[in-house]
């Protein structure tokens, strides 16, 4: 009996405020899946960061015949310049493994990266094109600096590339889409917060006449309090169910696509992650429904 008039009273609040609690459904939904985005990227950066890592070289491009670099003066480099290079990179503190890829190599490696992208590409680049180069392993990627400086400007040395500092600039992206993502959810957590006090408060409003007489006949605080409070976790779930889809088409739309320029699975966010985001973000939404309902009741319900 008691059970029955709880939830009754829970379906006479929603329908008498059912659009302050749509307000609140999309308030929440929005944030927590702001929320979830937030912590999505935050997790695939850590796994991207983790990935390119142990995959980031310093790549040591040699002079080719014909070559318009600067450096070069339309010279090719020479088996001695190669040998004393290789013995310079191999007594560079810092580096841990050093390769030489030939123009056969390289070539090979351009087909399989540009094949399926860039056909045109692929078809017109001759093995001649390519130049040889040698690939760089350091010991601490985010201390390259002096293994660069220590190539640059030596004989048959065209140019030197990291690539930590083309990807670099990628993660400082992904790092500031994900501060103001969260920065966003915190706004919205508020605004929803705000709410979700002011729908219980005039819950409470309309059904002072009810609460008065249960105070007399001496219901409980708890008693009195249940079904606005429910209304506020109705409204919060509701909201968190809303706010999971959005976080499962990011997931199929946003990071698969991005998984695609990846060459590892273990680099990609996977649906573990984000099944731990959905449950954390409806378990902040919940929680934050509850505490703003009590602490409105606390100010508005007299009992």
């Amino acid at each position: 009996m008691r059970a029955n008039f709880i939830f009754s009273e829970v379906w006479i609040g929603l329908r008498r405020n059912l659009t302050m609690t749509i307000a609140v459904v999309i308030t929440v939904a929005v944030g927590m899946a702001m929320l979830g985005v937030g912590l999505m990227i935050n997790a695939q950066v850590g796994m991207m960061k983790g990935y390119w890592d142990d995959k980031v070289e310093v790549s040591v491009y040699l002079c080719s015949k014909g070559t318009a670099m600067e450096a070069c003066k339309g010279k090719e480099v020479s088996n001695a310049q190669k040998e004393a290079l290789n013995t310079l990179i191999k007594s560079t503190p810092g580096v841990k493994e050093v390769f030489y890829e030939d123009q056969s190599t390289a070539y090979q490696n351009f087909q399989k990266m540009y094949a399926t992208t860039n056909k045109a590409l692929a078809t017109a680049t001759k093995v001649e094109d390519m130049p040889q180069s040698f690939r760089i392993k350091v010991a601490d990627p985010n201390n390259y600096k002096a293994v660069v400086q220590a190539m640059q400007g030596q004989p048959g040395v065209s140019q030197v590339v990291d690539q930590a500092q083309l990807v670099g600039p990628f993660f400082e992206m992904l790092d500031k889409l994900a501060f103001y993502a969260l920065a966003v959810a915190i706004i919205l957590v508020l605004a929803a917060a705000l709410l979700i006090g002011n729908t219980v408060r005039l819950s409470a409003f309309n059904r002072r006449r009810e609460t008065g007489i249960m105070r007399l006949v001496g219901a409980s605080n708890l008693y009195i309090q249940l079904p606005f409070v429910m209304e506020g976790v109705i409204a919060g779930l509701i909201g968190g169910v809303f706010a999971a889809i959005i976080l499962i088409v990011t997931k199929v739309f946003l990071f698969e696509e991005l998984g695609r320029y990846l060459g590892d699975q273990t680099a990609q966010l996977g649906w573990n992650d984000v099944a731990q985001t959905i449950t954390i973000t409806m378990i902040i939404g919940v929680v934050i429904c509850v505490l703003a309902s009590f602490v409105t009741l606390r100010r508005y319900l007299r009992v």
